[in-house]
């Protein structure tokens, strides 16, 4: 199987795109790929805790590793501690490892 890693720095509360690639994310992990959404900048807004972000709860469910970019959490002001569940936070570093080791990556 291969490993993908989803970039999303957009919010779905702004742009219908990101639905897609939730659903990109879910499929992936259950044809038993290893993905992982990162989200960065405005992407990190649904993951507030009482956020009703739909999809993010249906790529979790799937076993997509979910992480918030812990500098985009600083700079809205959310707590990194209190994200909504199956989110958390994660060094830009992340992203670098996992493009050093081989994922496939997109960046929405």
């Amino acid at each position: 199987m291969a490993a993908y890693l989803l970039i999303e720095s957009r919010d779905p509360f702004d742009s219908a795109d990101v639905a897609n690639n939730y659903r990109l994310a879910a499929d992936l992990a259950r044809q038993g790929n290893e993905v992982t959404l990162f989200l960065v900048q405005n992407g990190v807004l649904p993951a507030r805790p009482g956020v009703a972000a739909k999809g993010l709860s249906g790529v979790v469910d799937a076993g997509v590793s979910v992480l918030a970019d812990d500098f985009s959490l600083r700079e809205r002001g959310i707590d990194e501690v209190k994200l909504c569940d199956g989110v958390s936070a994660a060094p830009l570093d992340v992203v670098v490892d996992q493009l050093a080791d081989g994922a496939k990556a997109m960046w929405h």
